[in-house]
């Protein structure tokens, strides 16, 4: 990537605005909706851990509304057939000697693909899934093509217990849980529905799949070298804690730490990037451990330049905070001060503009907005 522009990150700005799009009616999901922007970015597969009718399938399912490619989403049985998922073999090359499958409309052509209760897979498909998962290739007898597929997301009420799905499994980097919202947030989550539920079409932000693969382009461009000891260290942690982590899972976890910095509109990966591998967890025994293992490496950086929010526990932006420094930094820049220190200005007010993208609440993201525009103004009419 170039030195740091604005143009370089119009992309990003327009998957945050589909993330932010997705958590005002997803009330309760904001870390599976800013997991699934990662995943996307890192071009890496997620698997959604939960009961039925806790919006597993309809926030997927909204997102793929806001992507303009095709959508693959199949309920997989122990009978689901290879078929199913892929299509039939074309009867008119057939007729030829030729063993071609005809793929319109089926999980071979979709950028966005979602296999419900993908542990239900059955020995017939199960190779054919591998493949697409870890490599992104459909492979029947002689065909062998590149999908197109930007992500894969998985879902099931349970964990693998067959050794056979554990190899499944295994091809979701990324793992999280969705529950039912916390009682407190039932109302909220009420309102954002009814009232979301009356938007048309062309209230909804939106993403070409062509946008999403000019991301996953600049996550390979990412610098990666300042955190690679801190990164080896947290691998060797979580492994002397008798957690699997292959060496394939640690090369691919790279794009994902990657995709954490591209969103915070950054060239190079700090520590806090990390944060991602909390969720890489193989049991649910394993979640807090996990967690408080990575914890202890992020919760150290947490507050360096332009950290993902995710990374924070308490991840949410404060608008008041943020409202305030601007005019702080307002009252500054019109003050006698050296030229260092209105560099450091602007460094600072850059990071509190990539802050204020993250506030969910439009009427506060936008209240908070208006100050850091002015002294942008302000600031370029003085050079």
């Amino acid at each position: 990537m170039t030195k740091n522009t604005t143009q370089e990150f119009v992309t990003v700005d327009k998957l945050q605005a589909v993330l932010r799009h997705l958590k005002e009616l997803f009330v309760g999901k904001d870390e599976i909706i800013d997991l699934m922007g990662i995943c996307l970015a890192g071009r890496e597969n997620l698997f959604l851990l939960g009961p039925p009718g806790t919006a597993k399938s309809a926030t997927v399912r909204e997102l793929s509304k806001l992507l303009d490619g095709k959508t693959f989403e199949y309920l997989l049985t122990r009978f689901t057939e290879p078929n199913e998922l892929f299509g039939p073999f074309d009867i008119r090359k057939l007729r030829d000697g030729e063993l071609v499958t005809n793929t319109e409309g089926m999980l071979p052509e979709a950028s966005l693909i979602f296999l419900d209760e993908l542990l239900n897979a059955n020995s017939a498909i199960l190779n054919s899934l591998l493949m697409v998962l870890n490599e992104k290739i459909f492979r029947r007898g002689r065909e062998t093509r590149q999908l197109p597929a930007l992500m894969v997301i998985g879902a099931s009420n349970h964990l693998p217990e067959d050794e056979a799905l554990q190899a499944l499994f295994d091809r979701f980097l990324i793992r999280v849980r969705c529950d039912n919202v916390d009682p407190q947030q039932l109302n909220a989550l009420l309102d954002a529905g009814w009232i979301l539920e009356q938007k048309t079409a062309g209230d909804k932000p939106g993403i070409a799949t062509e946008d999403i693969r000019q991301l996953q382009e600049q996550t390979s461009l990412i610098d990666l070298s300042g955190i690679r000891k801190d990164y080896i260290e947290l691998i060797q942690k979580l492994r002397n804690a008798g957690l699997a982590v292959s060496d394939r899972r640690a090369v691919k976890l790279q794009r994902l730490i990657a995709a954490s910095a591209l969103i915070c509109k950054r060239e190079k990966a700090i520590a806090s990037d990390l944060w991602v591998l909390r969720h890489i967890w193989d049991t649910e025994e394993q979640r807090e451990i996990i967690s408080n293992i990575v914890s202890a490496v992020v919760d150290m950086s947490v507050k360096e330049e332009a950290s993902h929010p995710r990374a924070s526990l308490n991840s949410v932006p404060n608008p008041d905070e943020i409202y305030n420094e601007v005019e702080q930094l307002s009252q500054q820049w019109l003050e006698e001060i050296s030229m260092a220190e209105r560099s450091v200005i602007k460094d600072r007010l850059a990071h509190l503009n990539s802050r204020c993208g993250w506030i969910g609440n439009e009427e506060q993201r936008n209240y908070v907005q208006k100050p850091i525009d002015e002294l942008w103004k302000k600031i370029m009419h003085t050079a």
